[in-house]
C-alpha cells in the first residue's frame, strides 16, 4: 500500500492552525526565526497533542520582514547556531507540554538553499546531528540536504509539494517566477496523486521529473490552505493511500 505523511507549516500566525491540524499527520512549527514565539509554539504544540499529530521544528532565517523567504549569506557556523537555537527553543516548550520534537524541516529560503548548496546542507545536517535526540530531517526530494543528512547518519524523508510547480531538475519553481504557485485545487490534487502513486511530477518546462515522496507539504499560510488540505486528504484516501506520519 502507498503511504504518505501530510505535513503543514504551522504556528506562523495565519489563523488556520486549528482547522488544519485535524487534516494532517505532522506539524512543522515555526520556532522564533521567520515567525513564532514561545506563546505560539506552546499553542501549536498543544493543538498537535490534542489531534495526535507528530511535532517537528521549522527553523528559518530571522528575517520576519520577508517571512524568511529572502536568501541571506551566513557562515556555516551561523547557520548551525540558527538551527540549533530555534530547535532547542521548540524542544523546551514541547518538553514542558509533555511532547517530543521528532523532526527538523528548514523554512523558506534556508530550505531552498539547503536543497541546492552542499555547504548549507552540510551545516544544517551537522547542526541537527549535533543536537542528538534522533531527529529526522524533512527535505526536498532529490536535494542536497537529503544527501547531507544521510552522510551524518540521520533519518531523512523526501518532501514534495502540493501547491508548487517543479523544474525539470526536480527543484521548485522560484516563487518570483510566473506559475510558481498552484492555486487550482483540482490541479493540486492531480499533482499530489501523480507524485505519491507514480513517483513523478509534471514540470513547468514540459516532461516530468522523478520524485520520492515520504511526506507532502501543505502550506498553512495561503487563503486556500484548508480547502487544499481537505481536497488532498480526501483524494488520497479515495485512492487507498495510507495517510500517516513517516517518523
Amino acid at each position: 500500500m502507498r503511504r504518505i505523511d501530510l505535513n503543514c507549516d504551522l504556528g506562523e500566525g495565519a489563523g488556520r492552525d486549528g482547522e488544519l491540524m485535524a487534516l494532517i499527520t505532522s506539524a512543522s512549527i515555526a520556532c522564533g526565526g521567520h515567525a513564532g514565539d514561545e506563546a505560539t509554539m506552546r499553542a501549536t504544540v498543544r493543538l498537535a497533542l490534542r489531534h495526535g499529530v507528530v511535532i517537528g521544528a521549522h527553523p528559518g532565517f530571522a528575517d520576519r520582514e520577508h517571512f524568511g523567504r529572502r536568501e541571506l549569506v551566513l557562515s556555516a557556523g551561523e547557520i548551525a547556531e540558527l538551527v540549533q537555537t530555534q530547535v532547542r527553543a521548540l524542544q523546551t516548550v514541547a518538553a514542558e507540554e509533555g511532547a517530543v520534537v521528532r523532526y527538523v524541516k528548514p523554512h523558506g529560503a534556508l530550505y531552498n538553499m539547503a536543497a541546492r548548496a552542499p555547504a548549507v546542507a552540510e551545516a544544517i545536517a551537522s547542526a541537527v546531528a549535533g543536537l542528538g535526540g534522533g531527529f529526522a530531517i524533512y527535505a526536498l526530494s532529490g536535494g542536497e540536504l537529503l544527501r547531507a543528512g544521510r552522510a551524518c547518519g540521520l533519518d531523512v524523508k523526501g518532501e514534495v509539494f502540493a501547491d508548487r510547480t517543479y523544474q525539470r531538475d526536480g527543484s521548485l519553481t522560484p516563487r518570483d517566477r510566473p506559475g510558481a504557485l498552484i492555486e487550482d485545487e483540482a490541479r493540486a490534487v492531480d499533482q499530489v496523486l501523480a507524485m505519491v502513486i507514480e513517483g513523478r511530477v509534471n514540470t513547468a518546462e514540459g516532461g516530468f521529473a522523478r520524485v520520492s515522496a515520504d511526506t507532502l507539504c501543505l502550506h498553512g499560510d495561503g487563503t486556500t490552505a484548508v480547502a487544499f488540505a481537505r481536497g488532498v486528504n480526501a483524494a488520497l484516501r479515495r485512492e487507498a493511500v495510507d495517510v500517516r506520519a513517516c517518523v
